[in-house]
């Protein structure tokens, strides 16, 4: 019996996860819609604007993404012109990305209240 119970339990649990992760995708899919970024674009923004400049390393452990994704990431907001990479001033051969004046306006444009949120994120975000 008590087998039975963790069985269910866990796939009670693993149900849960599907669901929110089907909700992020959701998410994903009309926030891109609204905002020409994709949500590993708006993250990044988002890590450059808690910190002044990053290592691709640095923003790479930020946001749990490799580093090979996490550079076609930088890739496609640097053709956007939202961020910039300047060198290392000590360490000619380390690259530091910042956000761009473009960058910043987009950040603080992003307007979440107009992406409606799938429910499941709702509850676990506990917007009001």
């Amino acid at each position: 019996m008590e087998n039975s119970n963790s069985l269910q339990n866990n796939k009670l649990k693993f149900c849960k996860i599907r669901d929110v992760y089907r909700s992020i995708l959701e998410f994903e899919a009309k926030f891109q819609q609204q905002s020409g970024l994709n949500l590993n674009e708006g993250m990044l923004l988002c890590t450059l604007s808690e910190k002044e400049r990053c290592t691709s390393g640095e923003i790479a452990e930020a946001m749990g993404l490799t580093c090979s994704n996490c550079s076609k990431v930088i890739a496609n907001l640097e053709v956007k012109g939202l961020i910039k990479r300047t060198l290392g001033s000590d360490d000619k051969r380390k690259m530091y990305f910042s956000l761009t004046t473009e960058g910043k306006k987009t950040l603080n444009n992003l307007n979440l209240c107009n992406t409606d949120l799938p429910e499941n994120l709702l509850k676990i975000l506990q917007f009001s």
